[in-house]
C-alpha cells in the first residue's frame, strides 16, 4: 500500500464512487428484470416500453464505470489487492450490462407476444423464474458490498434452481407446440425469454465468482454446477 495518506484517501474515495455506481446500476437491472416479466404476464405494452428505454441508463452507467475504473488504474497505480478490486468492478459492470440487455430483450419479445394468444400459464411461470434470478443478482451484489464469500458460494449453488426452472419450462413449451402447431411462434418467443433468464442466472453467478476472487484471491476451483440439459436440442437461447 502506498504510504502517502493523501493518495490512499483518493483511491478509497474513487473506489467508493465506483461501487456506488455499481449498486445503482444493479438496482436498475433488478427493477428491469421484474418489470419486464410483469409486462409479459400482464400484457402491458407501456411497461415493456419503459423497460426498453430504461436500458439506456444502464448502458450509460456501465460506460461511466468502465471509464472511471480505467482512470483509477492509470492514475492510482493500485497494489495487488486494490487491483483485484478494480478489475472485479469492471467485470461486474459488464455482467450487469448483459443482464440489462437480456431484460430489454424480454420486454421486446413481450410486446410481440401481446399480439398472440396466451399459452397456458407460462407467463406466470416465467415471472416466478425472473423473481428467482433477480434475487440471485441481488444476493450476489450484496455479497460484493459485504465481501461475503459464503453468500457468494450460496449464489453459485442456487443457480441450479434457475437451470431446473428453465428445463421444466422447455419441456412445457415442447408439449404445447406438439399439441397445437399454432402455439409454435409464441412458444419460440417464450423459450428465448426463458433462456435469457437462464443466462442472467449465469451472470449473477459470475458476479458471485468475482466476489470469491476478490475475497480469497483466486477463482473457485470447482466448475459451477449446471443443470441445463437442453443445449443438445439446437434451441439454445440468445447469448
Amino acid at each position: 500500500m502506498n504510504s502517502d495518506p493523501h493518495i490512499v484517501t483518493s483511491f478509497d474515495r474513487d473506489l467508493e464512487a465506483i461501487q456506488a455506481m455499481i449498486m445503482k446500476m444493479g438496482g436498475l437491472v433488478e427493477a428491469n428484470i421484474l418489470d419486464a416479466a410483469q409486462a409479459l404476464e400482464t400484457r402491458d405494452d407501456e411497461l415493456a416500453e419503459r423497460v426498453r428505454l430504461a436500458d439506456k441508463a444502464i448502458d450509460a452507467l456501465e460506460d461511466q464505470i468502465q471509464a472511471e475504473a480505467a482512470r483509477v488504474l492509470a492514475l492510482r497505480s493500485p497494489t495487488a489487492t486494490d487491483l483485484r478490486t478494480v478489475l472485479s468492478v469492471m467485470k461486474i459492470a459488464s455482467a450487469l450490462e448483459r443482464c440489462g440487455d437480456y431484460a430489454k430483450n424480454l420486454a421486446k419479445r413481450s410486446s410481440v407476444l401481446n399480439q398472440l394468444p396466451p399459452v397456458g400459464e407460462t407467463a406466470g411461470t416465467i415471472r416466478r423464474m425472473a423473481k428467482t434470478v433477480e434475487q440471485l443478482l441481488k444476493d450476489a451484489l450484496d455479497a460484493y458490498i459485504r465481501r461475503d464469500s459464503e453468500l457468494a458460494e450460496d449464489v453459485r449453488r442456487r443457480d441450479r434452481d434457475v437451470d431446473q426452472m428453465y428445463n421444466s419450462l422447455f419441456r412445457v413449451f415442447l408439449t404445447y407446440m406438439m399439441e397445437d402447431p399454432r402455439n409454435i411462434t409464441a412458444c419460440m418467443h417464450l423459450h428465448f425469454i426463458a433462456k435469457n433468464l437462464e443466462r442472467m442466472g449465469d451472470h449473477a453467478t459470475g458476479v458471485a465468482e468475482q466476489v470469491i476472487y476478490l475475497v480469497r484471491g483466486a477463482m473457485p476451483e470447482e466448475a459451477r454446477p449446471k443443470e441445463d440439459t437442453t443445449s443438445i436440442t439446437g434451441l439454445d437461447g440468445i447469448k
